[in-house]
């Protein structure tokens, strides 16, 4: 990415925005990983990172605390840790623990109920394993205050019960021997003191000789000695042997804890940049609730779309003194790129373009805007801004030669990736040369399609954004009543610097201003209501010709539909006659046993004629009915592009499954109505009224297979199958082929051998056959032949 110039984040004040999230951070660690923010351009991880912004925003929206505090960089004591031998001190290790609880207290955050509501931010630890084992081991060493615990060893509870006792010794002598020097009044008033690390007596110079002990150390005056008693000095000495002993015995629990703790260095170091990524988290949301910021939407292209946006700083320095901000729709349409800004001065034309850069920083920097969610923000690679003063006395140069230095090095990088920020464009020299330089750059920024906001007062650049596309002009509106500024933005239509109105408004004299207008004489002013007058006819016919192509496609919308309801409608009648034909076919057939008993009574009275008469008019009837349903089904099912299907017609490398089924199979050749399917290993050839869409299984077995049509293929199929010793997946994949072959086949008893075990094969394939939407009787045979172990369907 390259951002032009070097100190684009100062020009935008994108780094107060940095400096506030600094501020927010909880550790030192986190104030670095502040400092290295930068704008990415990978759309995808942009995205992921806002919503973990809005994620972690959600916790505190919802009161649900988080659980990070202040923490320590414990990066300097892994390093130590790691070098072999190296024996970390106690406060290295409390930092280390502090760091370990909170890893622990951020695992046992996510209960499942906030897995689900914090799906991003689980994801974050998600990868990384933690054991709680690493904290006990510490916390049997070292106490919540950074101490090493009394019990860390049997030998160390052995030691400090004897300095315990030792002191307690010592204590009692030497209440004993204070008492009796008061007595003989051999102390000072302070009477005791510590001189190195030993208890002593104050003792008054001229009674130094009194008092049998060790002289420790004199007073500055020389008149005060500092005594050892001789009573207590093997006391001492052997609370000193011990305490030696006590440091050696700490030194080897520390070693023994160093060498424990170090092969999982590595891994604590992930604890720790899981922290600093959390403190980071919290630090943006805490930002984006100090200035209501939220998500837009993201667009992996150069887009300009902010809807009822603020200047993020603005909004909150207003905040704090109860002061209204205005905010402003900036949403570029068609092939609109470059947005030509023109208005009075103070009237927020440079606030308006430095939030456009500012806030496309902030998301492309995975930080939330104060902007509406409907806002649309593109992805930008290059970042240019030429705003303010940039004269370099170093450089020997002057504000108008080190504003074309830029645009030089806009021109030499610019591409339609690229975002364009310039403030004043023009000016510094000359206003009609200056004009045509700015308008010659505008061209060629314009022709490599690049995407901005340029601010301005000269009048040809208005006129060029009115008459090239790719431009459009904007304008920040002005009170005349008032003579003050509105703040709000127009996009469409150019704006005046309404220069005389605010002359007079600050005071300057009348006859100064009469001058003026004299000198500029009206033709300025007729070319600026011009220029607004065409825009304003141009941006209606525009919303005219939006509206047109509106109620054109919504036109078409409704031809479309009402094509749609009309097949439907069509399609929906003959298959309700359909039903009720096949209704009174089945009812024929269910009729002829009383009609064949009918019959029997007929030809048993001799009137064969009669029941011949009969038996034909019932043969009449059926085939009658039998030939309206097929004519039907025809009709219905053949031509499923006419609403009966949304994919259309089946044809060839179509998957298809059987109305009947649920094997799916693809269509290899097609005839007018037939049609050759592979299903598994076979090949079967099948009307293609009996067929319908499926969706493409997962895995289409394309081996060779022996080609056959439906009545081939029955009167080799066989009606029993054995699973006994398969997978669940696989024995219930085969018994739903064998089950759609038996109704191909026009099979109607199956026997299923599926063995007894613990019964979960036959519970299975029992669900299997009741995936079949028919009528079907399952039934276990005689314990003699088979029991449990098989099972025996009856197709209806």
């Amino acid at each position: 990415m390259l951002l032009e110039p070097k100190d684009i984040f100062e020009r935008l004040e994108f780094d107060k925005v940095l400096e506030l999230l600094t501020n927010l951070c909880l550790g030192e660690l986190g104030r670095r990983a502040v400092a290295t923010i930068r704008p990415e351009t990978d759309l995808d991880a942009i995205d992921r990172q806002l919503d973990e912004v809005m994620h972690y925003r959600l916790t505190l929206d919802r009161s649900d605390p988080f659980p990070i505090t202040a923490y320590s960089d414990i990066a300097p004591d892994l390093k130590m840790l790691e070098i072999e031998d190296y024996v970390l001190s106690e406060e290295a290790f409390r930092r280390i623990n502090i760091v370990l609880l909170f890893t622990r207290d951020i695992f046992r955050f996510f209960t499942p109920e906030r897995q689900l509501l914090y799906p991003t931010l689980y994801h974050i630890v998600q990868p990384v394993p933690f054991d709680e084992a690493l904290i006990k081991a510490i916390e049997r060493v070292i106490d919540e205050d950074g101490n090493i615990r009394p019990d860390a060893s049997p030998e160390l509870m052995r030691i400090r019960k004897n300095i315990i006792s030792k002191q307690r010794e010592l204590d009692r002598v030497f209440r004993s021997i204070i008492q009796d020097s008061r007595n003989k009044g051999l102390l000072t008033d302070n009477v005791e003191s510590i001189r190195n690390g030993r208890r002593v007596l104050s003792v008054p110079s001229e009674h130094k000789r009194k008092i049998r002990g060790i002289i420790h150390d004199e007073s500055a005056t020389g008149r005060t000695a500092f005594i050892e008693p001789e009573a207590i000095i093997d006391i001492n000495n052997d609370i000193f042997d011990l305490e030696s002993e006590e440091r050696r015995e700490i030194y080897r629990i520390l070693k023994e804890l160093s060498a424990a703790t170090r092969p999982y260095a590595p891994v604590m170091r992930d604890y720790l940049a899981l922290l600093v990524r959390f403190d980071v988290l919290q630090a943006k949301a805490r930002l984006a609730v100090q200035m209501q910021a939220l998500k837009p939407r993201l667009k992996d292209k150069p887009q300009l779309g902010f809807i009822k946006a603020y200047h993020p700083l603005l909004l909150l320095k207003n905040r704090q003194i109860s002061k209204k901000t205005v905010p402003f729709t900036l949403h570029l349409l068609h092939d609109n790129r470059l947005l030509v800004l023109s208005g009075p001065n103070a009237g927020g034309k440079s606030i308006t373009m430095k939030s456009v850069g500012l806030m496309q920083l902030m998301v492309q920097s995975s930080l939330l805007v104060p902007a509406a969610t409907e806002s649309e923000f593109g992805i930008f690679h290059n970042f240019f801004a030429d705003i303010g003063d940039q004269q370099s006395i170093e450089d020997d140069l002057s504000t108008y030669s080190s504003r074309l230095a830029n645009m030089r090095v806009f021109l030499d990088n610019a591409d339609k990736r690229t975002l364009v920020l310039i403030d004043e464009f023009g000016s510094g020299t000359d206003p009609k040369i200056g004009g045509a330089i700015a308008e010659a750059i505008l061209r060629e920024l314009n022709a490599r399609r690049v995407s901005g906001v340029i601010t301005t007062h000269y009048s040809n650049l208005k006129v060029f954004a009115f008459k090239t596309k790719g431009l459009v002009n904007g304008s920040m509106t002005f009170d005349k009543d008032s003579l003050s500024p509105t703040y709000e933005l127009k996009v469409g239509r150019p704006g005046s610097s309404y220069a005389f109105e605010i002359a007079q408004k600050s005071g300057l004299d009348a006859k100064v201003i009469e001058y003026a207008r004299r000198r500029v004489g009206e033709q300025e002013g007729a070319v600026d209501q011009l220029l607004i007058d065409l825009q304003r006819e141009k941006q209606e016919l525009e919303e005219q010709i939006t509206q047109l192509a509106d109620k054109e496609q919504k036109v078409d919308k409704l031809i479309k539909s009402y094509e749609q309801m009309s097949r439907d409608l069509e399609f929906r009648k003959k298959y309700l006659k359909l039903e009720k034909k096949e209704q009174e076919l089945q009812q024929t057939a269910q009729g002829n046993q009383s009609l064949e008993r009918l019959i029997r009574e007929i030809r048993e009275e001799k009137n064969l004629e009669k029941a011949r008469e009969m038996a034909q008019k019932i043969r009449e009837e059926r085939q009658r009915l039998a030939v309206q349903v097929t004519e039907l089904q025809q009709e219905v099912y053949s031509q499923p592009e006419a609403a009966g299907s949304k994919k259309g017609a089946i044809k060839k490398g179509d998957f298809v499954r059987m109305r009947s089924g649920s094997a799916t199979g693809k269509v290899e050749q097609l005839t007018k109505t037939k049609a050759v399917v592979l299903m598994g290993d076979m090949r079967l050839t099948i009307k293609l009224i009996d067929l319908q869409h499926a969706n493409e299984p997962l895995d289409i077995n394309s081996k060779a297979s022996v080609q056959t049509d439906t009545l081939e293929y029955a009167a080799g199929f066989q009606s029993k199958i054995d699973i006994r010793g398969m997978r669940m997946d696989e024995a219930l994949k085969v018994v739903e082929t064998f089950v759609d072959q038996a109704l191909m086949t026009g099979a109607n008893n199956l026997r299923i051998l599926h063995g007894k075990g613990d019964g979960t094969l036959r519970k299975a394939v029992r669900m299997k056959l009741r995936e079949y939407k028919m009528d079907m009787e399952i039934k276990h045979p005689e314990a003699a032949e088979g029991g449990d172990g098989v099972t025996l369907v009856a197709l209806g």
